[in-house]
């Protein structure tokens, strides 16, 4: 700069150093027209190193604001490139000790702001700092110059904040056209380059300044707070967490002027969650239906010949319905019938961080947050009933002392929201069927609790909710069917015995009608079953329903299921031992319980001999297995049981064979059973365990004639004949006989469906006569099984209460499929 403009700068009074900005102005233009930037650069150098940042010197410091006000101006457009040195020497000055500087600090940045536009923003940040502290200046014209800026700002912010980028992060052509037009700014909707204010890197800022006491401060924070909530694109509400604590302490101010600011704040973000969820529900709705339509739509093209795959793709692409006519979105929804994007559809609310925050404020001694804390969690109950699940035992203790308070608005405000936390609570039953997996949880450990303070009450099983449980057992999710089990469990415990043996017989009828459950959860869902009740109980009662089950195929299914549990689950171990106790009373009737029911598979009632030490009942077993047609399957699970007798739940099996004249039909069974399995490892790993103890028992694989004792297996010393082994041994011979019959009829119709088919196939008549016969079969394997139609509220229907009978006429055997016999105690049938 020129000597004579220093002077002017450094005088201690004002129309001398206004004087000395006018040349530098003058200078500062010349140099821009000649684009001598390098000079431009220097004498921006000069005013900030030797006049505003002169901390002993305020008349160089005013100066050296003036001047760099006056070179902004020069600049114009221009000062885009320049603000990087420009802004900070003039933030420095907001903190000056006199009130001179910075006041004339506050008029520097004005000027520099009214030139440069939007290219501030990226210094927002530092800008609103320094006004949050001049807000409350002991100065009133300091103050009076800070709120002045702080108008220009917001004016700013509010045109630009949401779409501004800078020229500087713009191509050289952007800044060439910017230099051309200075009314024409670059907006992110024209580039991929990032805005020029970043409401994330703003954020950390208000919340630091968001708990300040000084009311001055407060409402400079909340009308900012509010300017920004205003600017539809930035979405402020997303971050309301980071700061709703320390604005709600705002309510406490003795200052009216900040309450009615801050309610009015806080008004303003609970419309727009509501808003937010509403459109939100909407378009969900809209989804729904939408999709619904175009699937009956599908449905009616496709069974019209007319139609072609063409035509429905056209249909679709043109948003037309079945009639041809065009759908329109539901009103009130602002959802296009292409699905076009509303305003707020993407907004992210963190309800329940805002119930975290909300809760200790239900409690607060100033009244006024306190009704606000209310009101806010009052009105979340509409907007998210599913979060607010997990919050009810927090809610009660802070809302049931505030019904209590003194004063009648809060009385009133606590009234409304138990009101609300007893019709969500009774809405529980509903909402462990919600779509969402956390909301199931928590829906049913609510139930789960309040069935265990009022099980009279609360639920049973001839209960609405009931089916619905049942259901729920086919949720994707473990821990819902955890809960879930856990839920039917302590209800099935409160309940009398038909009430029980109803819940039994209706989960085998859902195995029956979803094999996909069954295969997938059935160990789980016995297990826990197993846990929660009593396991004995549980196993008698799923033999005495299966024995009648005129579904043989389902039948052995379930009770091969019911077996490797048995013989494997650290939870039944109390029950094998049981088994094995058939020297008492309570032993044999469990054990002839579950063989007349385990007799439809016959590899699982060979393992029930085992587990019970039944031996010579298990080697007569094995005699019957010749008659059988030796399939795949029956392998299959003969290698697995021998893969299990080298399991620790066998290990006093193997240390019997030790002793082979205490067990001496021990050795055939095991014998037996090698010489049914083809040489495969399963038969290498038995052999080798039979060869380890040879020489010990070869002797004695057959009982010797001249031992009366073992005319019977020891196990059977001293009781008699309260087992009838005979009977039990025809028993299985007549259900595997019926098996039997059953398959080779179901070959026999196949065989002649096939042969149907065949002949029908050049007549046209082919698709027909296979699906006329599929009905036939499936009717001759499970005789009395219905099958569910989907999307049928049968299921549930038929769960609501014990079945009278096994429905012999076919169709009214029940919803689930399997109509079976009365609950209660029934005589044994004699073979």
């Amino acid at each position: 700069m020129d000597s004579s403009i220093q002077r002017s700068l450094n005088d201690k009074l004002y129309d001398r150093r206004k004087l000395g900005a006018l040349e530098l102005e003058k200078t500062i233009r010349e140099c821009v027209i000649h684009d001598n930037q390098e000079k431009v650069r220097q004498i921006i150098d000069q005013l900030c190193h030797d006049f505003a940042y002169a901390v002993h010197q305020p008349h160089a410091r005013n100066g050296g604001l003036i001047g760099l006000a006056a070179a902004s101006i020069a600049l114009g457009p221009e000062v885009a490139r320049y603000l990087g040195e420009i802004v900070p020497p003039v933030l420095a000055c907001f903190a000056d000790q006199d009130a001179r500087v910075r006041y004339y600090a506050c008029e520097s940045m004005y000027n520099i702001a009214k030139v440069a536009k939007g290219e501030i923003l990226p210094f927002f940040n530092n800008v609103f700092d320094a006004l949050s502290k001049l807000a409350a200046d002991s100065e009133l014209s300091v103050k009076n110059g800070a709120e002045l800026l702080d108008r220009l700002v917001k004016d700013i912010v509010a045109e630009s904040a949401a779409t501004y980028v800078s020229i500087l992060q713009s191509p050289e052509q952007s800044i060439t056209d910017a230099q051309s037009d200075e009314n024409s700014p670059t907006y992110a909707s024209d580039t991929a380059f990032p805005t020029a204010f970043s409401l994330p890197s703003f954020i950390p800022l208000l919340t630091e300044r968001i708990h300040v006491v000084n009311p001055f401060t407060r409402i400079f924070l909340v009308s900012w707070i509010t300017l920004l909530d205003s600017i539809p694109d930035l979405e402020l509400v997303t971050y309301l967490p980071e700061f709703l604590e320390g604005l709600l302490k705002f309510l406490s101010d003795p200052v009216v002027d900040v309450q009615t600011a801050t309610q009015q704040a806080l008004g303003g973000f609970l419309t727009e969650i509501k808003r937010i969820a509403r459109i939100k529900r909407g378009i969900e709705e809209s989804r729904k239906s939408r999709t619904g339509r175009m699937s009956q739509s599908r449905t009616r093209s496709n069974s019209d010949s007319g139609d072609t795959e063409e035509g429905i793709r056209l249909s679709e692409k043109l948003g037309l319905d079945a009639g041809g006519e065009g759908v329109s979105p539901p009103e009130g929804k602002g959802l296009s019938a292409d699905g076009s994007w509303i305003p707020g559809q993407d907004v992210l609310v963190d309800h329940q961080r805002i119930l975290e925050i909300l809760i200790p404020f239900l409690d607060a001694l100033e009244e006024s947050i306190q009704l606000t804390a209310l009101r806010w969690v009052e009105s979340f109950f509409d907007i998210c009933p599913e979060d607010l699940l997990p919050f009810v035992p927090r809610l009660l203790s802070h809302v049931l002392p505030a019904i209590a308070h003194e004063g009648e608005t809060v009385r009133r405000a606590a009234m409304k929201v138990n009101t609300s936390l007893l019709s969500l609570i009774m809405s529980l039953s509903d909402d462990f069927l919600n779509e969402h997996e956390q909301t199931r949880v928590v829906a049913l450990e609510w139930l789960l609790m309040l069935h265990r303070k009022a099980p009279r009450k609360m639920l049973a099983i001839n209960d609405g909710t009931f089916p619905a449980l049942l259901k729920t057992l086919s949720d994707p999710s473990d821990q819902v069917v955890t809960r879930d089990l856990q839920l039917l469990s302590q209800i099935s415990h409160n309940s009398e015995d038909n009430y029980f043996t109803s819940f039994m017989v209706d989960l085998l009828s859902l195995f029956s009608t979803d094999r996909r459950l069954l295969e997938t959860k059935g160990n789980l869902i016995i297990r826990h079953l197993c846990v929660n009740l009593n396991p004995e109980r549980i196993y008698r009662t799923l033999a005495d329903i299966l024995e009648r089950d005129e579904d043989v195929e389902f039948a052995s299914i379930m009770v091969q299921n019911l077996n490797n549990n048995l013989m494997t689950a650290p939870e039944l171990a109390d029950l094998r031992k049981r088994l094995r106790s058939l020297d008492t009373k309570d032993g044999q009737t469990f054990f002839v319980s579950l063989f007349r029911s385990w007799c439809h598979n016959a590899v699982a009632t060979f393992s029930l001999c085992l587990m019970a030490q039944a031996y010579e009942q298990a080697s007569n077993l094995l005699q019957i297995f010749a008659e059988l047609e030796i399939t795949v399957n029956l392998l299959i699970q003969v290698d697995k049981l021998v893969q299990l007798l080298e399991s620790p739940v066998f290990t006093y099996l193997r240390l019997q064979l030790l002793e082979p004249e205490k067990h001496p039909y021990l050795y055939k069974c095991l014998y037996g059973l090698l010489m049914l399995l083809p040489q495969s490892s399963a038969f290498a790993l038995l052999k080798n365990r039979l060869n380890s103890v040879s020489a010990i028992g070869y002797l004695h694989v057959a009982p010797r004639a001249s031992s009366a004792s073992y005319e019977r297996s020891t196990r059977l010393k001293g009781r008699g004949d309260e087992i009838k082994w005979i009977e039990l041994l025809d028993k299985f011979k007549a259900v595997q006989d019926k098996a039997r019959r059953q398959q080779m009829q179901y070959n026999n119709v196949k065989t002649s469906m096939n042969q149907g088919s065949m002949a029908s196939g050049g007549r046209g008549g082919g698709t027909g006569a296979s699906g006329g016969g599929g009905g036939a079969t499936a009717s001759i394997l499970s005789p009395s099984r219905t099958p569910t139609p989907a999307g049928s509220t049968t299921n549930a229907a038929g769960m609501n209460a014990p079945r009278a009978g096994r429905g012999g006429t076919g169709g009214g055997g029940g919803g689930l499929g399997i109509a079976r016999l009365a609950p209660g105690k029934r005589p044994r049938n004699k073979q």
